[in-house]
């Protein structure tokens, strides 16, 4: 190995610390198209066989234009991992705490969806503290379809850590 190689210096930035954070702050996460291929993957995944989610013709006699999409299936949209938050805090995250969600309109295949972060609480504690991120996802119609909260575990900025937020 080069002696001159850091591989520790592959990533998106320096890490940001609790401090560092603020309410208001947005995270995007890429759009995703849900295609049939995705609700076979999430099938496989979760092992959910329900025919609303995987026969059209049993969708569409009960009102529905085409095939469901699990709610679990649109969470997972809004994983942080999308975007680019849990990289901006490499160092000081320490865990992912809770997630809940309310389900507000229906999500079909070939819908694609918009999900985004949004900090809207920062609670201190001693040495860590709790970021609560605001997650949403619009579909392609600007209807929101989903809304709920994460909420990670973030460690302060260690004492003999003198980088700050640029």
């Amino acid at each position: 190995m080069s002696a001159t190689f850091q591989p520790q210096l592959h990533r998106y930035g320096e890490t940001r610390w609790f401090e560092d954070f603020a309410v208001g702050e947005k995270f995007y996460i890429n759009s995703r198209t849900q295609t049939e291929g995705i609700f076979a993957m999430f099938q496989a995944a979760s092992g959910d066989n329900h025919p609303i989610h995987y026969d059209v013709e049993f969708c569409k006699a009960r009102g529905h234009r085409g095939l469901l999409a699990h709610g679990l299936q649109v969470l997972i949209q809004t994983v942080a991992g999308g975007g680019v938050f849990p990289h901006l805090c490499n160092d000081s995250l320490i865990g992912f705490l809770d997630v809940s969600a309310k389900f507000l309109k229906p999500v079909y295949a070939g819908d694609t969806l918009y999900p985004e972060l949004e900090i809207v609480e920062v609670t201190p504690g001693r040495s860590t503290g709790v970021l609560g991120l605001r997650a949403t996802v619009h579909n392609q119609d600007a209807e929101l379809v989903l809304e709920g909260m994460h909420r990670y575990l973030l460690r302060k900025r260690p004492a003999d850590t003198t980088s700050q937020r640029a």
